[in-house]
């Protein structure tokens, strides 16, 4: 009888023994689970984070991108207005000589009249 007592002493002291080792368990589990979360919580705002600033990269990027062939733009707009009043000037002086020869009914002597030639289509 004594030896079972003994035995069910011992039986009780070891499952009380594993009952707290169950919840010292289970507390460091639920504390690593907690460490866990936390620790992917803040992976997850950095994540956000860089996600935010590599965006606003790429805005301005993009803006600044956007200005350079609007430059550029401007840049061959103005050229080609250029090209265009020039070739205008050409061709009025064309026009102007051929009117001169068709007025004098000779052909003017271009080499004679380049400096002439040359003021009024500055003035043009």
């Amino acid at each position: 009888m004594e030896e079972r007592e003994t035995r069910i002493a011992e039986g009780l002291a070891a499952a009380e023994q594993g009952q707290k080792d169950f919840a010292e368990a289970q507390e460091k589990s639920s504390a690593e689970i907690n460490k866990g979360k936390e620790q992917a919580a803040t992976i997850i705002a950095q994540a956000q984070k860089r996600h935010d600033e590599i965006v606003e990269e790429a805005k301005d990027n993009a803006k600044a991108e956007a200005g350079r062939i609007k430059e550029s733009a401007l840049s061959e707009i103005e050229q080609e207005k250029e090209k265009a009043r020039q070739e205008l000037r050409n061709q009025v002086a064309a026009l102007a000589i051929s009117g001169a020869e068709q007025i004098l009914m000779r052909e003017v002597d271009q080499a004679a009249h380049n400096e002439v030639l040359a003021k009024i289509s500055q003035q043009l």
